[in-house]
C-alpha cells in the first residue's frame, strides 16, 4: 500500500450516526453541513437507529423518557419532565409537538431541510447494509444519492479522515 493511499486528509470528517429521534438527528446534520461549508470532505455513516434518517419519508419523534437533561422552556423557566409523567401514553406525541413548535418558533431549520443541505453540499451519506438487512429496508426506501456499505466502508473512510465522530 502506498503512502499516498494511507495519508490522512486534513480537511475531512466522518460521523457515525446511530440515533434517529428528532433531537438526535440535529447534531450530525448540523455538523456535517457546517463542515462541508468550511470546505471539509464529510462522510456520514448511518447505522442502527440512525438509518431511518435516510428514509424518503421520516417520522421523527422525541421522548423525554430517561432524558433528564431535556428541560423545555415553560413560563419563563426550564422544566424537566419526571420519568413517571413521560411514561404516560401520549406524552411522547406532546413532547414531539412542543419540540417541533419550538424549532419553528425559533427559526431553526427542519431535519428535512438540513438533510437536503447535506445532499446539496455533497456530503457523502452511507447507509449500513447490515442494518438495512436487519430492519428489512431496501435502497428504494431511501433518498436518492446515498451509498450502501458496511463497516469496512466506514473504516476505510475513517482511517483517512482527520476528524471522526460518533453520534
Amino acid at each position: 500500500m502506498s503512502e499516498e493511499s494511507t495519508a490522512i486528509n486534513p480537511n475531512s470528517m466522518t460521523i457515525i450516526v446511530t440515533k434517529g429521534s428528532l433531537d438526535w438527528a440535529y447534531p450530525p446534520f448540523i455538523l456535517s453541513t457546517t463542515a462541508a461549508a468550511m470546505g471539509l470532505d464529510v462522510v456520514l455513516f448511518f447505522t442502527f437507529y440512525g438509518l431511518p434518517l435516510l428514509l424518503k419519508k421520516m417520522d421523527l419523534k422525541v421522548t423525554p423518557l430517561g432524558n433528564a437533561a431535556m428541560k423545555m422552556p415553560m413560563a419563563g423557566a426550564h422544566m424537566v419532565m419526571p420519568n413517571i409523567v413521560a411514561a404516560i401514553p401520549g406524552v411522547d406525541a406532546m413532547a414531539t409537538k412542543m419540540m417541533r413548535n419550538m424549532i419553528k418558533k425559533k427559526g431553526v431549520a427542519s431535519i428535512e431541510e438540513l438533510r437536503d443541505l447535506a445532499v446539496e453540499a455533497d456530503v457523502r451519506m452511507i447507509g449500513c447494509q447490515m442494518t438495512m438487512d436487519l430492519f428489512e429496508y431496501s435502497k428504494d426506501d431511501m433518498i436518492e444519492g446515498i451509498e450502501i456499505g458496511g463497516a469496512a466502508t466506514y473504516i476505510e473512510c475513517a482511517t483517512k479522515s482527520h476528524i471522526n465522530l460518533f453520534i
